[in-house]
């Protein structure tokens, strides 16, 4: 919502003598851009007042007084409508984009606090897959949104590097395992034994027994165990760096679960100390049947640790190194049992922060013509998405050129790689993060529509523009000339866009940045393909109006594209 929000809400609130905070809150968008650009319901009023709601619409709108380069109310039924002046709203939001520049939308709201983000997380010993998507864009996105919102966030990657399917893969190593071939094949030789152990444990349950004993090796310091599983890590950290780098992803905290095993003990002597473990089935527990979570599985029989022992030690050292506000886990959504325990646990062991730990869940990434499956060996690989992605984008210019005209960027494999990550991260994050993401190649890619290449496409015209005027528009802007409704439109989205950031970092839901995006760059687009709207003109005043606006929009774009983590090429 735009900077005028507020200002309406004060008017309305001193004649009702209500709390701003509490009219704000009512003030909505009208669906049709006829009716306004903002709105106040007066059901609630007409009920105190004893009236109708349309009778108290126009006995408040003819109450308020505005100033005059305001705007206009006006009744539309049970609303009372705000029509914002086009020419103050030019002046105030051109003025205001420009001068902050890549500064606009961002706050110290955060006083520099620091926030830690688990993020991406994949398992060592297995591919980066599609499936690794969401979590790593999702966390990477919010890391960028924190950040602009004046938070100090602390992208942790913590990899799987501990529990039993490494038991496994050494289990299935004693008979197969090739130090060769893990050097020259890496990941994909260690998948291959993965898938292998899998079938055989559909033959041969014993086999299991064998990974158990492996794993409780690993655990006891076991030499070769460990000398095997460093070389497992290392393979697997080197591809998982190449992906990262693809992205543009860095992380300021790569710790395995392997990291947190000298400090678990602490953990479970700390739960025994004060009568939360329990003893079921030969295994150590914590009951929490009273809060519905069932019973948590901290240790087995053998006395190995699992995931939820390692988180809890994880959650200490966290608060303990960065005394957070808010510490997420963008973990997808079938963990959600698993976080809600692990609150309980801490809220248990007197943890004052229990209530900052967030899970952020996510939805499936599904794709329309097949399935994956990591224990039988199909998988989708990330990289080859990304390639793909970029040999797409590369015949789409080429495309392009050949039937339009358009003249191909000089950097163009760097341009195709810019559109392939914008194509693959954008699809992802304009989605709700809670629904599951169907991937389909050609609406990803495509240059209109709902698309990260559209986005693009649309900063990357407007920098076009701006290069074919070649010259400083400097001096003063004549603000009437952008006063249009569907200029006043367009300003107001990228008014909008601080606010979509601060909601979309309070909710830990990146699509409402991206939802804020589109609408700037539809409202442009609308503008762009008017007959009767040029940007570049024999007419001097008028040019330099447009062009302000242009820059601006091209500045909200390219700062919005910024924080979901989404390249903006000068060219396409």
């Amino acid at each position: 919502m735009s900077r005028y929000a507020p200002i309406f809400a004060k008017a309305i609130a001193e004649i009702l003598g209500e709390d701003e905070g509490d009219v704000l809150d009512q003030i909505t968008v009208p669906p049709r851009k006829a009716m306004g650009h903002l709105a106040f319901p007066c059901f609630d009023l007409a009920k105190t007042r004893g009236t109708t709601p349309p009778e108290a619409a126009t006995h408040l709108e003819q109450s308020l007084s505005l100033p005059e380069d305001f705007g206009r109310v006006a009744v539309a039924g049970p609303y009372v409508n705000l029509f914002v002046n086009g020419e103050t709203a030019a002046r105030d939001i051109v003025s205001d984009v420009l001068s902050a520049g890549p500064c606009f939308g961002t706050s110290d709201a955060g006083g520099g606090e620091k926030v830690p983000v688990d993020f991406s997380s994949p398992n060592i010993a297995k591919p980066f897959g599609i499936h690794h998507l969401r979590s790593t864009v999702i966390g990477h996105a919010l890391c960028r949104m924190l950040a602009a919102r004046g938070y100090q966030p602390v992208g942790i990657n913590h990899i799987g590097d501990w529990g039993t399917q490494f038991g496994q893969l050494l289990a299935i190593w004693e008979e197969l395992g090739d130090e060769v071939r893990l050097q020259q094949e890496g990941i994909s030789f260690l998948l291959d034994l993965y898938v292998e152990f899998n079938r055989r444990l559909e033959e041969d349950p014993e086999i299991q027994e064998r990974a158990r004993v492996k794993f409780q090796s690993l655990e006891g310091g076991d030499g070769e165990c460990r000398r095997l599983w460093e070389e497992f890590r290392k393979v697997s950290l080197a591809e998982f760096d190449r992906v990262y780098a693809m992205l543009g992803i860095h992380f300021d905290e790569v710790q395995g679960e392997s990291y947190y095993e000298e400090l678990m003990p602490a953990v479970l002597e700390e739960l025994e100390s004060k009568g939360l473990l329990t003893e079921s089935e030969d295994a150590t527990v914590v009951d929490l049947e009273d809060d519905d979570l069932g019973t948590a599985l901290l240790r087995k029989k053998d006395g190995s640790t699992l995931y939820l022992t390692r988180d809890l030690a994880a959650a200490d050292y966290r608060y303990q190194t960065y005394t957070f506000p808010r510490c997420l886990y963008v973990v997808g959504v079938s963990q959600t049992h698993h976080f809600q325990q692990m609150k309980k646990i801490l809220e248990r062991m007197g943890r004052a922060w229990h209530g900052a730990v967030e899970h952020v869940p996510f939805g499936m990434m599904r794709f329309t013509d097949r399935k994956m499956s990591t224990r039988k060996g199909d998988i989708i690989y990330l990289e080859d998405v990304l390639n793909k992605a970029a040999d797409l984008a590369r015949e789409t210019i080429a495309k392009g050129v050949e039937e339009k005209g358009r003249v191909a960027p000089d950097n163009l494999d760097e341009v195709s790689r810019q559109i392939s990550i914008g194509a693959v991260v954008f699809n992802d994050l304009k989605n709700r993060r809670a629904r599951d993401v169907v991937f389909d190649w050609d609406a990803v890619l495509s240059f209109e529509g709902e698309t990260g290449p559209y986005l693009q496409y649309t900063a990357a015209r407007i920098a076009s523009i701006l290069a074919r005027y070649g010259k400083e528009y400097c001096g003063e802007i004549e603000w009437s000339l952008l006063s249009g409704e569907d200029e006043t439109l367009l300003l107001l989205a990228i008014d909008g866009l601080p606010a979509s950031l601060a909601r979309a970092v309070d909710s830990s839901e990146p699509s409402y940045l991206a939802d804020q995006l589109l609408k700037i760059a539809s409202h442009f687009s609308t503008l762009y393909s008017r007959r009767d709207w040029k940007v570049l003109s024999d007419d001097e005043t008028l040019t330099k109006a447009r062009l302000s606006l242009a820059a601006a929009t091209r500045q909200a774009l390219c700062n919005g594209l910024g924080w979901l983590g989404i390249p903006i090429p000068d060219r396409m």
